[in-house]
């Protein structure tokens, strides 16, 4: 039997290097498969379909991440999951994901293995690795 979080792809977007490169090494090392786009640019040219989980930056450059996540969810149809991924206060978070209709929301301020950790809850834990 497969275990729950086994072969789930997650997809980070975010205008960090930092945040991505530190997101995905904790959460390849815990066991899922991870591709990040570093713009809503990228998103565009690469999609975001197919991804079990979409881990969104809120504050872009180019737009807000929740408005790239409506956008994906009721324009584009993306079915995977939608999470909002941010510094902001939990309260603007909370507001912003109900705002955009997404799937929650992960405080990047309370570290890498509250990431994973929320990863889990969400998706289940994948079969190898820990933080």
């Amino acid at each position: 039997m497969t275990e729950p979080g086994a072969g789930k792809r997650i997809l980070i977007v975010d205008d960090n290097p930092v945040v991505i490169g530190a997101a995905k090494r904790v959460l390849v090392h815990a066991g899922y498969e991870v591709e990040t786009r570093g713009s809503v640019a990228e998103v565009d040219a690469n999609g975001a379909d197919g991804f079990d989980l979409i881990l969104m930056d809120v504050v872009m450059p180019e737009l807000y991440g929740d408005d790239v996540a409506a956008i994906l969810r009721h324009e584009r149809g993306v079915r995977g999951r939608i999470v909002l991924y941010s510094t902001l206060d939990e309260d603007e978070l909370k507001q912003r994901a109900a705002a955009a209709n997404v799937d929650g929301f992960i405080n990047k301020g309370l570290g890498l293995k509250h990431l994973v950790a929320e990863v889990e809850r969400i998706l289940g834990a994948p079969a190898t690795g820990s933080v």
